[in-house]
């Protein structure tokens, strides 16, 4: 063989093997920094594919690896993500994973929260919990469900102003019974003389109430109006005691998760919240431990009118509650509320409203089951202070 064969030979497999090189190396993400894997498993990954970024707090710490489809049809699909020793900190073995999506229609991406203080690290191999994704074709269907909603509320309401207008017209025309009394004074006289006319006007008026109690109902489910009440977030002022306590136990809580008015809600004056995902972990603690009362205790900062605050603070509360009560699967019949309104308490934050779910142990009742009644006057036993954030006692299991 000549030496110009031989050289061309060794320049062809030379760039054979650099370009296999460039191959093998830019499949690794990670070649020069040390990483460890952890598994998560789903119903469906939502289209999630491999080497899709992971974030932890909304950095990117990883990728991807593989999507393992299960072996059963009743398994789940299991992600294996790598991140790297960076995140070892923050990653606990409470840490969540769930599915998100760049905007609206953007790529998905894997999201990791932090872990709470105190729990052990996650080793490498192990499977973290993990929330099921929201697609986009629910929430259009949820969309569309919500419009259909909103058409029959204009007809319902449609029809009870036809309905009005036709009562109206009648009562003028003095036909009926109203319209007899509201047009002919002697008849009014006559029936206020008679028992049974007497009865017969107040049947007419309660029929009257009824109907207008029934029309009321149907204004606040049509989309016009019903603005006003999402704002405020109730429509029946008696749901705002529903599940409300006046004093908080005696026992100290177990667990504190305290946060801004400002991370919850979307504004101060409204009960409107800014991310449910704010919640995940008080959420997560009520469904994995056991636990014998939990109190969303809400305050208000020391501005604003102080009747308007203790309203808006026991409507947040409920809306906490019907959060949590939605997206986590525990018994909420101990899960109680507090809104205090104004609150100038040491534990409070300086300036601003605070939200705190307080978590007791087992066995614990509320203030006002503790009562025992010493002398006719029966006096209630004092509000325990609010724990600091961050006082944890252990659950009784």
């Amino acid at each position: 063989m000549s030496r110009a064969a031989r050289l061309g030979g060794f320049i062809v497999l030379t760039l054979g093997i650099l370009a296999a090189g460039v191959f093998i190396i830019g499949s690794k993400h990670y070649l020069f920094s040390s990483t460890y894997q952890l598994r998560a498993q789903f119903d469906n990954v939502a289209g999630l594919a491999s080497g899709a970024d992971v974030q932890v707090g909304g950095v990117h710490s990883g990728t991807v690896l593989r999507i393992e489809l299960p072996h059963v049809p009743t398994d789940k699909v299991t992600v294996v993500m790598e991140l790297t020793d960076a995140t070892h900190e923050i990653v606990k073995q409470d840490s969540v994973a769930s599915i998100e999506t760049e905007g609206v229609l953007g790529n998905q991406y894997l999201a990791v929260s932090f872990g709470s203080k105190g729990v052990p690290e996650v080793r490498d191999g192990e499977t973290i919990a993990s929330l099921p994704p929201l697609e986009v074709t629910d929430l259009f269907k949820k969309a569309s469900t919500l419009l259909d909603s909103g058409k029959q509320a204009l007809a319902n309401t449609t029809e009870a102003t036809a309905h009005l207008n036709s009562l109206s017209a009648k009562i003028d025309a003095g036909t009926g019974t109203v319209g007899a009394l509201v047009n002919d004074r002697q008849l009014y006289n006559n029936l206020t003389d008679s028992t049974a006319g007497l009865k017969a006007t107040v049947a007419s008026a309660q029929i009257g109430v009824t109907s207008f109690r029934e029309n009321m109902e149907a204004m606040k489910h049509n989309f016009l109006l019903s603005g006003f009440f999402k704002k405020r977030g109730y429509e029946d002022s008696e749901t705002l005691t529903a599940n409300a306590v006046e004093a908080l136990p005696a026992e100290a809580p177990a667990k504190t998760f305290t946060y801004a008015v400002s991370q919850v809600f979307a504004g101060g004056d409204t009960v409107k919240l800014r991310n449910e995902k704010v919640l995940n972990e008080a959420g997560q603690f009520l469904v994995s431990a056991p636990f014998g009362m939990a109190v969303i205790r809400v305050s208000a900062g020391m501005e604003g009118d102080s009747d308007k605050d203790l309203v808006l603070t026991q409507a947040q509360a409920v809306e906490i509650r019907d959060s949590l009560v939605k997206n986590f699967g525990f018994d909420d019949r101990q899960l109680k509320t507090m809104g205090v309104g104004k609150s100038a308490s040491g534990n409070d934050l300086p300036g601003a409203g605070q939200v705190q779910i307080l978590v007791y142990p087992m066995g614990t009742k509320a203030a006002a089951e503790k009562r025992e009644p010493t002398a006719p006057d029966t006096e209630a036993l004092p509000a325990q202070k609010v724990p600091a954030a961050g006082e944890v006692k252990p659950l009784q299991r």
